[in-house]
């Protein structure tokens, strides 16, 4: 079994990939996105952390994170938001069907792939680079032709802090050439 290692920086800024079980295209149903708003909020009331950038697909999360000083526990909060989210939406959404017999004996839900994706932001290049890919993803995938038309991410929440201009994004920017975090 390989061992997986995740970077561990107190306080580090770091973008994420969360899946659901399969890809399920599920994320941007109402109940499901306000039991992520929920499990976000509850999380931020004792383990604090800044949102940077988020993107919600239907089968997948984007987003960075910045961490307080002194602390790196962020799969704590994702368990913590991952469990709340199952917890509102599971009777509705859970097939048992797709569940394997081990994800059975362990009493899990067909959600959520086990893991996620996690790469700790070097520098502010890399930081603007992958908040390039989480606004430009909707696009990638085929959902919207223009960055603004996505309604389920902070792009507009970027412009009004003036990162970006509201037309940014009509072509693939340069910056995330061949990036594939999917």
């Amino acid at each position: 079994m390989p061992e997986y290692r995740r970077a561990r920086s107190p306080g580090a800024t770091y973008f994420f990939t969360v899946n659901t079980h399969l890809r399920q295209p599920f994320l941007i149903d109402a109940d499901v996105r306000a039991a992520l708003r929920e499990g976000i909020d509850r999380v931020r009331l004792t383990m604090p952390f800044q949102i940077d950038a988020w993107v919600l697909l239907p089968d997948h999360i984007h987003c960075i994170w910045t961490l307080p000083d002194g602390d790196a526990d962020f799969s704590s909060r994702w368990r913590i938001i991952k469990t709340i989210v199952t917890q509102r939406c599971g009777p509705r959404l859970n097939v048992p069907k797709m569940l394997s017999d081990r994800r059975k004996q362990k009493n899990q839900s067909s959600l959520w792939q086990h893991r996620f994706w996690e790469h700790q932001i070097r520098d502010e290049e890399d930081w603007r680079r992958h908040i390039d890919y989480i606004f430009f993803n909707p696009v990638k995938h085929g959902y919207v032709s223009q960055v603004r038309d996505w309604q389920f991410s902070s792009f507009e929440n970027a412009v009004g802090k003036g990162w970006y201009d509201l037309a940014w994004g009509e072509s693939e920017p340069e910056s995330i050439h061949g990036m594939d975090l999917e």
